[in-house]
């Protein structure tokens, strides 16, 4: 099986949705990763925090630069991801419309490339 990485777009800038929206995504992601988990599909999965905590580390002239904040100024940045199998695309795209439908947010599907055989 194939791995995949379903990575959750959010866009932070947007106004939170009420409290009780919220809560219904909370138990409807949970839902979601119990049944990833009973189908063996469930590899690893997490929530992030905005991209303003994040630290850019980059080499350059073979010096080390970090930088708070994010890489890029996009509207949408990544908000979540789960790391599933999957024996092909199409399922790991079914696995991502339900993913979507839980955490109501576009999700996006790449498949993780080969490891070279020894």
């Amino acid at each position: 099986m194939k791995q995949y990485l379903l990575a959750v777009h959010t866009d932070f800038e947007q106004t939170p949705p009420p409290e009780e929206e919220m809560q219904r995504a909370f138990q409807a992601v949970d839902a979601f990763n119990a049944e990833l988990r009973s189908s063996g599909a469930w590899v690893f999965a997490g929530g992030l925090h905005p991209s303003s905590t994040a630290t850019v580390v980059r080499t350059q002239g073979g010096k080390v630069i970090t930088t708070d904040g994010p890489f890029s100024e996009t509207k949408e940045q990544l908000g979540g991801f789960w790391v599933i199998k999957a024996p092909d695309l199409d399922s790991a795209l079914e696995w991502a419309a339900k993913g979507s439908t839980a955490c109501r947010n576009p999700v996006e599907v790449r498949p993780f490339q080969d490891e070279p055989e020894e």
